[in-house]
């Protein structure tokens, strides 16, 4: 049974920095390309960047050079390094697969950015 549980969020002021963990169960993890995904309250839930498992990397134009997206494989791990934060950014993030699986939907870590 794949379980993804995402960790590492919390308030922040605009500017800050904060790095999101996603730590992954099960055998989905090595052959599968890996997403951020975030939903603010209102809207649609997007998706943020995704890295595949060669390791080449997406982002959306809303976070490109700001965020930064990684896997650890030894450690089933998917990691979103968020700098310059700004207040848009707020929102619960959660990983998935891509593309998203509904059943592997965790409970989400939420980034709440204050200006």
């Amino acid at each position: 049974q794949v379980q993804l549980v995402e960790s590492g969020g919390g308030l922040v002021q605009a500017g800050g920095s904060l790095r999101l963990s996603c730590a992954a169960s099960g055998s989905i993890f090595s052959i599968s390309a890996m997403g951020w995904y975030r939903q603010a309250p209102g809207k649609q839930r997007e998706l943020v960047a995704h890295i595949s498992s060669p390791g080449s990397t997406y982002y959306a134009d809303s976070v490109k050079g700001r965020f930064t997206i990684s896997r650890d494989k030894a450690k089933n791990t998917v990691y979103l390094q968020m700098n310059s934060l700004k207040p848009e950014d707020t929102a619960v993030y959660y990983c998935n697969t891509i593309p998203f699986r509904p059943v592997y939907w965790g409970q989400g870590t939420q980034v709440t950015v204050s200006s």
